[in-house]
């Protein structure tokens, strides 16, 4: 091999053939970064959403299983007592507050849709309640927005039918504000993702307000 052959370099061609692989093999190692990346932050707002479910259902679940039978507004004896008003999309009770939500005590617990379409809102408004007064504070407390980015809520019902003293269908609107319902469902769907589970809450102070009811 003489001394020329040794000496020879890299030809244009096999530049740019390295240069090409190299270009490949990167493009391929930053794809799989960005997938990694999107993997990574897709899981991580899953687990924020599931984690925001929890905390909204805990919450809720909390406040309807210590509902009072309390009434919600001053007696009226032109009136039905006001104990739990429940519709499709709104649903009104009186439950225990622990003190660092606000003064503690009972409160009027308003829970409520807004908005529409798929912008939809599940929003909590509290007024502290003694006696039937409703007791505003100041400033005023403006409503608490549990969760947003909803595309549908709904609330249901079920109680017992005093007609036959068995446990009814449920229903989307409660209509004898003397009684709470034995049975809350709220289902909530986001805008993405699954709807979250169905969740029932049993109101333990039904049977009082029952009582309550009968006695007015």
């Amino acid at each position: 091999m003489t001394l020329g052959a040794r000496q020879r370099g890299f030809t244009l061609i096999e530049i740019l053939l390295a240069t090409v692989l190299l270009v490949g093999g990167l493009a391929i190692a930053f794809a799989t970064v960005r997938s990694a990346m999107q993997i990574a932050q897709r899981g991580e707002r899953v687990a924020a959403q599931n984690e925001r479910m929890r905390a909204v259902e805990g919450f809720l679940r909390r406040r309807l299983s210590m509902a009072l039978p309390t009434a919600a507004e001053p007696p009226d004896p032109t009136r039905e007592p006001l104990y739990f008003q429940g519709e499709a999309q709104r649903m009104l009770f009186v439950s225990e507050l622990p003190g660092y939500l606000g003064r503690g005590g009972p409160y009027v617990h308003e829970l409520q849709v807004r908005g529409g379409g798929d912008a939809q809102r599940l929003e909590l408004g509290l007024t502290l309640v003694q006696n039937g007064e409703r007791v505003d504070e100041t400033p005023p407390r403006p409503p608490e927005m549990l969760a947003d980015a909803l595309r549908e809520v709904q609330f249901r019902y079920r109680g017992v039918d005093v007609r036959t003293g068995q446990l009814g269908d449920w229903q989307t609107q409660w209509d004898d504000t003397r009684r709470l319902p034995n049975l809350v469902e709220i289902r909530i769907t986001p805008q993405q993702g699954p709807a979250w589970p169905p969740l029932v809450v049993a109101l333990s102070q039904s049977r009082g307000a029952r009582s309550a009811g009968a006695g007015t």
